[in-house]
Protein backbone atom coordinates (compact mmCIF):
# COMPACT_ATOMS: atom_id res chain seq x y z
CA UNK A 1 0.00 0.00 0.00
CA UNK A 2 2.82 2.39 0.94
CA UNK A 3 4.64 1.49 -2.29
CA UNK A 4 1.56 2.24 -4.44
CA UNK A 5 1.01 5.54 -2.64
CA UNK A 6 4.64 6.53 -3.20
CA UNK A 7 4.38 5.74 -6.91
CA UNK A 8 1.20 7.80 -7.20
CA UNK A 9 2.88 10.77 -5.49
CA UNK A 10 5.84 10.56 -7.88
CA UNK A 11 3.52 10.38 -10.90
CA UNK A 12 1.56 13.41 -9.69
CA UNK A 13 4.78 15.38 -9.15
CA UNK A 14 6.08 14.49 -12.61
CA UNK A 15 2.82 15.38 -14.33
CA UNK A 16 2.58 18.65 -12.44
CA UNK A 17 6.17 19.48 -13.35
CA UNK A 18 5.53 18.82 -17.05
CA UNK A 19 2.38 20.96 -17.01
CA UNK A 20 4.25 23.79 -15.27
CA UNK A 21 7.10 23.60 -17.80
CA UNK A 22 4.65 23.68 -20.69
CA UNK A 23 2.86 26.68 -19.20
CA UNK A 24 6.13 28.57 -18.68
CA UNK A 25 7.20 27.93 -22.26
CA UNK A 26 3.83 29.12 -23.53
CA UNK A 27 4.09 32.24 -21.40
CA UNK A 28 7.56 32.99 -22.76
CA UNK A 29 6.30 32.69 -26.33
CA UNK A 30 3.21 34.84 -25.84
CA UNK A 31 4.66 37.45 -23.46
CA UNK A 32 7.46 38.15 -25.93
CA UNK A 33 4.95 39.62 -28.35
CA UNK A 34 2.51 41.55 -26.20
CA UNK A 35 1.74 45.13 -27.09
CA UNK A 36 4.26 46.91 -24.88
CA UNK A 37 7.00 44.77 -23.43
CA UNK A 38 9.46 43.80 -26.18
CA UNK A 39 12.25 45.49 -28.07
CA UNK A 40 11.03 45.50 -31.66
CA UNK A 41 14.60 45.69 -32.99
CA UNK A 42 15.32 42.35 -31.33
CA UNK A 43 12.61 40.62 -33.37
CA UNK A 44 13.81 38.57 -36.33
CA UNK A 45 11.93 36.29 -38.70
CA UNK A 46 12.70 33.42 -36.29
CA UNK A 47 10.74 35.14 -33.50
CA UNK A 48 7.86 35.90 -35.87
CA UNK A 49 7.72 32.21 -36.81
CA UNK A 50 7.22 31.40 -33.12
CA UNK A 51 4.19 33.63 -32.72
CA UNK A 52 1.10 31.67 -31.76
CA UNK A 53 -1.24 33.36 -34.23
CA UNK A 54 -1.56 36.19 -36.70
CA UNK A 55 -2.47 38.85 -34.13
CA UNK A 56 1.12 39.03 -32.90
CA UNK A 57 2.37 39.56 -36.44
CA UNK A 58 -0.23 42.29 -37.03
CA UNK A 59 0.89 44.07 -33.86
CA UNK A 60 4.52 43.74 -34.89
CA UNK A 61 3.83 45.35 -38.29
CA UNK A 62 1.78 48.07 -36.61
CA UNK A 63 4.72 48.97 -34.41
CA UNK A 64 7.20 48.55 -37.27
CA UNK A 65 5.41 51.09 -39.49
CA UNK A 66 5.39 53.58 -36.62
CA UNK A 67 9.11 52.98 -35.99
CA UNK A 68 9.79 53.55 -39.69
CA UNK A 69 8.34 57.04 -39.30
CA UNK A 70 5.19 56.64 -41.35
CA UNK A 71 2.24 58.92 -40.61
CA UNK A 72 -1.41 57.96 -40.25
CA UNK A 73 -0.53 54.51 -38.91
CA UNK A 74 -3.24 52.57 -37.15
CA UNK A 75 -4.29 49.00 -36.56
CA UNK A 76 -7.80 48.10 -37.60
CA UNK A 77 -10.40 46.43 -35.37
CA UNK A 78 -9.94 42.69 -35.79
CA UNK A 79 -13.58 41.62 -36.05
CA UNK A 80 -14.52 44.27 -38.64
CA UNK A 81 -11.35 45.06 -40.55
CA UNK A 82 -12.91 44.48 -43.99
CA UNK A 83 -9.62 43.00 -45.23
CA UNK A 84 -6.99 45.37 -43.83
CA UNK A 85 -4.96 44.77 -40.67
CA UNK A 86 -2.83 47.93 -40.72
CA UNK A 87 -3.25 51.28 -42.47
CA UNK A 88 -0.48 53.83 -43.06
CA UNK A 89 0.37 56.84 -45.21
CA UNK A 90 3.60 56.58 -47.23
CA UNK A 91 6.21 59.22 -48.11
CA UNK A 92 4.17 60.40 -51.08
CA UNK A 93 1.15 61.08 -48.88
CA UNK A 94 -0.70 58.04 -50.23
CA UNK A 95 -2.74 55.89 -47.88
CA UNK A 96 -1.93 52.16 -47.96
CA UNK A 97 -3.94 49.22 -46.64
CA UNK A 98 -1.99 46.18 -45.46
CA UNK A 99 -3.10 42.62 -44.89
CA UNK A 100 -0.74 40.53 -42.74
CA UNK A 101 -0.46 36.78 -43.25
CA UNK A 102 1.60 34.79 -40.74
CA UNK A 103 1.60 31.34 -42.33
CA UNK A 104 4.07 28.47 -42.09
CA UNK A 105 6.73 28.33 -44.81
CA UNK A 106 5.08 25.30 -46.40
CA UNK A 107 1.70 27.03 -46.63
CA UNK A 108 1.65 29.70 -49.40
CA UNK A 109 -0.80 32.60 -49.30
CA UNK A 110 -3.56 32.25 -51.85
CA UNK A 111 -5.81 34.42 -53.94
CA UNK A 112 -8.26 35.35 -51.15
CA UNK A 113 -5.73 37.63 -49.44
CA UNK A 114 -5.36 39.66 -52.64
CA UNK A 115 -9.13 39.83 -53.12
CA UNK A 116 -9.75 40.99 -49.57
CA UNK A 117 -7.10 43.71 -49.38
CA UNK A 118 -7.97 45.05 -52.84
CA UNK A 119 -11.70 45.14 -52.12
CA UNK A 120 -11.26 47.13 -48.90
CA UNK A 121 -9.32 50.01 -50.48
CA UNK A 122 -12.40 52.16 -51.13
CA UNK A 123 -13.67 51.57 -47.60
CA UNK A 124 -10.43 52.97 -46.14
CA UNK A 125 -10.06 55.59 -48.91
CA UNK A 126 -6.69 54.08 -49.79
CA UNK A 127 -4.94 54.11 -53.15
CA UNK A 128 -2.49 51.27 -52.59
CA UNK A 129 -2.84 47.76 -51.20
CA UNK A 130 -0.15 45.46 -49.79
CA UNK A 131 -0.10 41.87 -48.59
CA UNK A 132 2.82 41.02 -46.30
CA UNK A 133 3.42 37.32 -45.70
CA UNK A 134 5.83 35.09 -43.81
CA UNK A 135 5.76 32.65 -46.71
CA UNK A 136 5.40 32.68 -50.51
CA UNK A 137 2.33 33.36 -52.65
CA UNK A 138 0.52 31.00 -54.96
CA UNK A 139 0.70 31.57 -58.70
CA UNK A 140 -3.00 32.59 -58.95
CA UNK A 141 -2.45 35.03 -56.09
CA UNK A 142 0.53 36.60 -57.85
CA UNK A 143 -1.43 36.82 -61.11
CA UNK A 144 -4.43 38.56 -59.56
CA UNK A 145 -2.13 40.91 -57.61
CA UNK A 146 -0.27 41.81 -60.79
CA UNK A 147 -3.46 42.62 -62.67
CA UNK A 148 -4.84 44.75 -59.83
CA UNK A 149 -1.52 46.37 -58.87
CA UNK A 150 -1.52 44.90 -55.37
CA UNK A 151 1.94 44.87 -53.80
CA UNK A 152 3.09 41.47 -52.52
CA UNK A 153 5.87 41.22 -49.95
CA UNK A 154 6.81 37.58 -49.41
CA UNK A 155 9.09 35.99 -46.82
CA UNK A 156 12.31 37.12 -48.54
CA UNK A 157 11.03 40.70 -48.81
CA UNK A 158 9.91 40.68 -45.18
CA UNK A 159 13.33 39.46 -44.03
CA UNK A 160 15.00 42.26 -46.01
CA UNK A 161 12.69 44.86 -44.42
CA UNK A 162 13.35 43.49 -40.93
CA UNK A 163 17.12 43.37 -41.36
CA UNK A 164 17.25 46.88 -42.83
CA UNK A 165 15.24 48.18 -39.89
CA UNK A 166 17.37 46.34 -37.32
CA UNK A 167 20.58 47.95 -38.60
CA UNK A 168 18.93 51.36 -38.74
CA UNK A 169 18.61 51.66 -42.53
CA UNK A 170 15.12 53.14 -42.48
CA UNK A 171 15.30 54.35 -46.09
CA UNK A 172 16.07 50.85 -47.40
CA UNK A 173 13.18 49.38 -45.41
CA UNK A 174 10.80 52.02 -46.74
CA UNK A 175 12.02 51.53 -50.31
CA UNK A 176 11.12 47.82 -50.16
CA UNK A 177 7.69 48.52 -48.70
CA UNK A 178 6.88 51.33 -51.13
CA UNK A 179 8.36 49.75 -54.24
CA UNK A 180 6.12 49.41 -57.27
CA UNK A 181 4.14 46.15 -57.44
CA UNK A 182 4.71 43.64 -60.19
CA UNK A 183 2.28 44.69 -62.89
CA UNK A 184 0.83 42.35 -65.50
CA UNK A 185 -1.15 45.08 -67.27
CA UNK A 186 0.50 48.37 -68.14
CA UNK A 187 -2.53 50.44 -67.16
CA UNK A 188 -6.23 50.44 -66.48
CA UNK A 189 -6.78 51.77 -70.00
CA UNK A 190 -5.32 48.56 -71.39
CA UNK A 191 -7.67 46.53 -69.22
CA UNK A 192 -10.61 48.63 -70.40
CA UNK A 193 -9.68 48.74 -74.09
CA UNK A 194 -12.13 47.64 -76.77
CA UNK A 195 -10.09 44.53 -77.48
CA UNK A 196 -11.44 41.71 -75.35
CA UNK A 197 -9.02 38.96 -74.44
CA UNK A 198 -10.12 35.36 -74.49
CA UNK A 199 -11.50 34.04 -71.22
CA UNK A 200 -10.43 30.62 -70.01
CA UNK A 201 -13.42 28.35 -70.54
CA UNK A 202 -14.89 25.52 -68.51
CA UNK A 203 -15.19 23.03 -71.37
CA UNK A 204 -17.09 20.49 -69.28
CA UNK A 205 -19.79 23.06 -68.54
CA UNK A 206 -19.89 24.12 -72.18
CA UNK A 207 -20.26 20.52 -73.33
CA UNK A 208 -23.02 19.89 -70.80
CA UNK A 209 -25.02 22.98 -71.80
CA UNK A 210 -24.76 22.15 -75.49
CA UNK A 211 -26.01 18.66 -74.72
CA UNK A 212 -29.07 19.73 -72.73
CA UNK A 213 -29.87 22.45 -75.27
CA UNK A 214 -29.62 19.94 -78.10
CA UNK A 215 -26.92 21.82 -79.95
Amino acid sequence: MVYILSVLIVVVIVVFGLLLLSYQRKQKRSVAFTEENYDIKAVSIAEIDKMEDGSGFEMYLYRLFMELGYSGVYKTVGSRDFGADVVFTDREGVRNVVQAKRYSISNPVGISAVQEVFSCMRYYKAKRAIVIATTKFTEPGETLAGINHVKLLDRADLINVIEAFRIGDIIAARDIIEGEPRMILESWSEANSGVLGEVRKDYKAEKYVKKVMGK
